[in-house]
């Protein structure tokens, strides 16, 4: 979190936000006891419509998302709620530090050169646009940094996936993944992609990065060599 971030939620009257990041927070020392409106996964409109009416009855209102609001976050739906409904309050999106960013400096230096963020999840988006995006990103050798890799019900991406990917890149490609990235629980695993296939799948609160045909281990960090000469 910036200390940007922790700022605006220290200075809000109502905070609101999925359960489980709420909870987070209220560990967290900008929390003093504000008002809190929490929903569950799926009820994110819900919960951004309450932030907008509270806003416009003169509320200060943080709307908290993991990493950054901009990268899968809230804050694209706040803006559409708002120009559907003719709000017009003070609005801020406070940057953070994406999971991508954060697995990233755990695992080296593996974004270096031109990368891809890549969400596995269908739910909102269909999976043959997914794939269609992985495929494009692999096949123009990007590094590729896959979100919300696999759930319970949802291995099926995953594995499409990864079968695309393999077309494009060598078995022996380093991969990372990192779990809980800056939280409590926080796992880092360096492998590659034959081991990505191979092995138990990530969750979802698992950052999966794919490098490209340059990338390397050294030292037991990724590198993915931005073409300095030495």
């Amino acid at each position: 979190m910036t200390c940007r971030a922790a700022r605006a939620i220290s200075e809000a009257d109502l905070l609101v936000g999925y359960t489980t990041y709420l909870n987070l927070v209220k560990k967290m020392d900008c929390f003093h006891g504000q008002e809190t409106y929490a929903t569950g996964m799926k009820h994110e409109s819900e919960r951004v419509i309450h932030a907008v009416d509270a806003a416009c009855r003169g509320k200060r209102v943080a709307v908290i998302s993991s990493g950054d609001a901009g990268v899968y976050g809230m804050a694209g739906l706040i803006l559409e709620v708002m120009e559907a409904t003719g709000a017009d309050v003070p609005f801020e999106v406070v940057p953070g530090i994406p999971a991508a960013n954060a697995a990233a400096a755990r695992l080296g230096a593996p974004l270096m050169h031109d990368y891809a963020t890549i969400s596995l999840s269908d739910l909102l988006t269909p999976l043959p646009g997914i794939l269609d995006r992985v495929g494009a990103a692999a096949e123009a050798d990007f590094v590729i940094v896959l979100y919300n890799p696999c759930s319970a019900r949802r291995q099926e991406p995953w594995r499409q996936a990864l079968s695309i990917i393999k077309k494009h890149r060598q078995p022996e490609t380093p991969a990372g993944i990192v779990r809980n990235a800056g939280r409590a629980g926080e796992s880092v695993k360096i492998t590659n992609l034959w081991h990505l296939e191979n092995d138990e799948p990530p969750d979802m609160l698992s950052t999966v990065v794919i490098g490209n045909s340059r990338t390397r281990v050294v030292s037991g960090r990724i590198i993915t060599p931005r073409g300095y000469e030495l």
